[in-house]
């Protein structure tokens, strides 16, 4: 069973404050172990089921999208920045329309972040800042295993 944690956060934990709008808006370090055999990449997605309000979702809202991370990676260090991404690791779009981390920034109520990694038995061709669907469509058949890190967090 692959594994995802966080040094910043338990599952199902508050995420600190250094990682959303109200603090400096940096990626929390990951950490993940035990991908099966056959990894070729794996794939980061970080989504918020819960916006705009937790009471009434009506979207899912996009913080983050790496893929072709390589197989050899077990880490990214916190408030990773793209120059210093494992070689090879491309990015796709959030729904602030712009690569890279954005940080929890709920506008009412407390909610949850997905932090979702997947191994995958391929990588992908390069698909020029994928939306999450372009990249969940092209890692239709390859995905190996999921590992899910869920953090929550309600504005001060």
């Amino acid at each position: 069973m692959m594994k995802l944690s966080s040094p910043s956060f338990q599952n199902h934990g508050e995420i600190p404050g250094k990682h959303t709008c109200e603090g400096d808006d940096v990626s929390p370090a990951l950490a993940w172990s035990d991908a099966p055999e056959g990894t070729k990449s794996f794939a980061l997605i970080v989504d918020d089921p819960d916006a705009p309000d937790p009471a009434n979702p009506r979207m899912t809202w996009v913080h983050w999208i790496l893929y072709n991370i390589p197989a050899n990676t077990g880490s990214l260090p916190e408030a990773v920045r793209e120059k210093d991404l494992p070689k090879g690791t491309l990015q796709g779009l959030n729904d602030w329309n712009r690569t890279g981390y954005g940080g929890p920034c709920p506008p009412i109520g407390k909610h949850r972040y997905f932090h979702k990694l997947y191994a995958l038995d391929t990588a992908l061709s390069d698909l020029k800042q994928p939306t999450k669907a372009k990249l969940e469509k092209a890692m239709e058949g390859h995905v190996l295993l999921k590992a899910e890190l869920i953090g929550v967090y309600q504005k001060k």
